[in-house]
């Protein structure tokens, strides 16, 4: 799929600025995606009415048969020239037939909304037949670039062709692709998809609970949520109450887009929790919920007079304001919307268990930390491999709060140093399957266990000055990180190669340098 997305944003290269591609690339992926998954639906009608024509009649007359019906101009086949279509007359009796691909696409998507109104504001975001002083924002050659690709038999999107959350992780991927053609940091730290299914099989959610991701970006962990909670109890009748708020425009509309894929109902809204989170009862206090999952912008800045006139109550009340970084305040935000019997799993920066150690009441972070160790909230902390964000090398943490632990773990916090669990990547590291099963189980049983697992009691953690880094408290075993001979050679040769290049440039410009003096 990213190879994928990287041929269809190389063939409209150079028409847009980099960061606006995917405002382009996302919708159409979606509508690929809703007419391959209607393209299933017809075969599997097909398969039952025996004849594919008889179940197309059959679903133009009755569209609920159908996830999303899509109208015949608003199908691949058709956008792609695969199948033929006939375009008709409008009332005055001019034809409607489009004059590129760039109206056909605006057309597509507009025709799609009309007959799902919940894809409003979703697919029909952007105009690919826009002008700007009388030249189209894309070149239509440039868009059947895109579409062509798109239309690669080895690029099917439907039911059984891709990932659970694939349009979050492309998403994901343009933003990170993009940033990094441009220099920039894509501004956003994204939920690796493994470590958002470690979170799930940790929380182990039940049917009918209510599961909210104040920071919710492409509404990726409250997915894993779902998945997970229909594997643990795959007859359940219920299924989890997902609430996300996301700030950035861009991931909210991906959200729903991920929400409509998956089939979830997920009540997403937009606004900046911090300032204005958007849950709220009647009476304008802060709602709660059963699980509250999380990925906040690390080390993020705010200014001191949010955490010092809070209506909401939400930082004095749980150990005081914060200053400088916020993950703390993250984590006060957490606990202020947790039920009396809720669990939180939160992804934060490594430092965010250390700070301030050792400084005697003298570091605020430190002690809002103390407060949480104090009163019994924090259940554990995992520490992730270096190098799975999609912008940072840093490793992160797991930070999982409990308001009500059961007795066994009642003045304990568990810690699992993960920081060896990974498989080499380029050019990032990933968990595997067995690992994200293996570190939960270890986790929820939470045993000690040499290398990865250590239980300690809070006065342990207040003799090191609530420092809870796991890497504090377990020596990780190492791995054996030897790679095949063969690979080891060749990165040698070119680094060899590479080295041989920048002496002979250097020569070049000591030459040059010489010539001058």
């Amino acid at each position: 799929m990213e190879q994928m997305l990287w041929d269809a944003a190389c063939s409209i290269r150079g028409e847009k600025d980099a960061p606006k591609f995917k405002d382009y690339l996302l919708p159409l992926l979606f509508l690929k995606r809703l007419s391959d998954v209607f393209d299933d639906e017809i075969d599997r009608l097909a398969e039952e009415y025996g004849d594919r024509d008889v179940a197309l009649e059959i679903a133009d007359n009755d569209h609920d048969l159908l996830r999303f019906y899509l109208p015949a101009e608003a199908r691949w086949a058709v956008i792609s020239g695969r199948a033929p279509y006939d375009w008709p007359d409008d009332e005055r009796g001019r034809s409607t037939r489009p004059r590129d691909i760039g109206e056909h696409l605006t057309k597509a998507v507009r025709a799609a909304v009309r007959f799902n109104p919940s894809l409003a504001g979703v697919i029909d975001v952007v105009d690919f037949a826009a002008e700007r002083n009388g030249e189209r924002d894309i070149n239509p050659a440039k868009l059947n670039g895109v579409v062509e690709t798109f239309s690669d038999p080895r690029y099917r999107l439907g039911l059984a062709d891709v990932q659970p959350d694939f349009l979050g992780r492309a998403y994901e991927y343009l933003l990170r692709k993009f940033a990094e053609g441009s220099g920039q940091s894509a501004g956003e730290f994204f939920t690796p998809t493994e470590v958002g299914f470690l979170i799930a099989r940790i929380l182990r959610p039940k049917p009918g609970q209510t599961c909210h991701d104040y920071a919710c970006g492409s509404a990726g962990l409250l997915i894993k949520l779902q998945l997970i909670a229909r594997e643990l109890d795959p007859t359940a009748k219920i299924p989890l109450k997902l609430f996300g708020q996301e700030l950035q425009a861009e991931s909210y509309a991906v959200a729903r887009m991920n929400a409509i894929i998956h089939d979830m109902d997920v009540d997403l809204r937009r606004g900046d929790t911090m300032i204005n989170p958007k849950f709220r009862t009647s009476s304008g206090s802060l709602d709660q919920f059963d699980l509250v999952v999380a990925n906040p912008m690390w080390n993020q800045p705010f200014d001191p007079s949010i955490f010092e006139d809070d209506p909401y109550d939400r930082f004095i009340k749980h150990g005081g304001a914060t200053s400088g970084k916020g993950d703390w305040a993250w984590l006060q935000q957490t606990l202020s919307v947790l039920k009396d019997t809720g669990r939180a799993a939160v992804v934060l920066d490594t430092g965010a268990v250390t700070r301030g150690s050792g400084s005697k009441n003298e570091d605020k972070e430190r002690n809002i930390r103390k407060w949480f160790v104090d009163r019994d909230l924090v259940e554990g902390v995992i520490l992730l491999p270096d190098n799975l964000f999609y912008n940072t090398t840093a490793a992160g943490v797991i930070v999982v709060l409990n308001k009500r632990k059961p007795e066994s773990k009642k003045g304990k916090i568990t810690l699992l140093n993960a920081s060896k669990r990974f498989t080499k990547g380029k050019p990032k590291n990933h968990l595997a399957d067995e690992d994200v099963s293996d570190l939960a189980r270890l986790y929820n049983a939470g045993d000690p266990t040499e290398g990865e697992v250590a239980v300690i009691d809070l006065a342990q953690v207040a003799d090191a000055d609530y420092n809870l880094s796991p890497s504090r408290w377990v020596s990780a075993v190492a791995t054996d990180e030897t790679g095949d001979l063969v690979d080891l050679l060749t990165e040698f040769e070119q680094c060899m190669s590479a080295e041989a290049d920048l002496e002979g440039k250097l020569h070049e410009a000591l030459a040059s340098l010489r010539k001058l003096a």
